[in-house]
């Protein structure tokens, strides 16, 4: 049976997530990343790149692609319930608008997924892990969520946006689909493979995962607090922004 929500299957360390402050913080950081990837987008697909130097172009592909990943993760604590736990429609409502804007993914079919995933981690039950290395692994994880009806979705819908000129291609390849590709293979790259591959010596806990080692800030950068995976496989139901509380309370001996 599909479940509402992800979340941790012993629940032994359970915090209520249910009070307005951290409903109201959850609503606006979920909508503050989805309008400044919507605004953002607006904004490079109107510019007229035949007068933009190289060096605004890169840094602005790279922007796009950190909200690209934001949008993802906000789908992501969705799944957990850690945007609007006071009610789960709400809730849902933004994680299955994120999936879609992000590339028309079914909601219901990642949450499916996700649930597999926390519950079989690193197993052969886990649609997220696959015993490959990079390439493989990554190849096998994009086949599994992009189906060729997205990818003619999507195609449709650049190409309906070029022919009635509303934007331009070139303006539409740089800041769209470029970004977009590239945040998959942030995503897979900080949330998938490096917490989850299996490390020299094997495993050593039973979420079978691993958080990487860098600081608060690069930990944001890379993947919004992500790589602090064991973490978040412990505390599910945490947002992604609370990462880092636990991560410092562990270190100095708090939990």
């Amino acid at each position: 049976m599909q479940p509402d929500c992800v979340s941790n299957v012993t629940d032994m360390h359970h915090k209520d997530l249910t009070n307005s402050e951290n409903s109201i913080q959850g609503i606006a950081i979920g909508l503050t990343i989805m309008g400044l990837w919507a605004g953002s987008l607006i904004f490079l697909l109107s510019l007229d790149i035949s007068k933009l130097e190289i060096f605004w172009i890169i840094p602005a592909i790279a922007i796009q692609t950190f909200l690209y990943t934001g949008l993802f993760i906000t789908a992501h604590d969705a799944m957990h319930c850690a945007i609007f736990p006071q009610n789960r429609q709400i809730n849902h409502l933004i994680g299955t608008v994120a999936v879609y804007l992000y590339a028309l993914f079914s909601y219901q079919k990642l949450l499916k997924n996700h649930w597999l995933h926390h519950r079989h981690p690193a197993s052969e039950t886990d649609p997220d892990f696959y015993d490959s290395n990079l390439l493989g692994w990554y190849f096998k994880f994009f086949s599994r969520y992009f189906s060729l009806i997205q990818i003619a979705g999507l195609g449709i819908i650049f190409n309906l946006l070029n022919y009635f000129s509303i934007f331009p291609a070139e303006n539409m390849f740089l800041f769209w689909v470029i970004p977009s590709l590239l945040s998959s293979v942030q995503l897979f790259y900080f949330g998938t493979y490096l917490p989850h591959r299996e490390p020299e010596g094997g495993y050593t806990n039973h979420h079978r995962c691993q958080s990487n080692s860098l600081s608060t800030f690069w930990s944001f950068i890379t993947c919004y607090h992500f790589g602090y995976h064991e973490e978040h496989h412990e505390y599910p139901h945490l947002p992604w922004w609370q990462l880092p509380i636990i991560r410092k309370s562990k270190e100095t001996g708090f939990l």
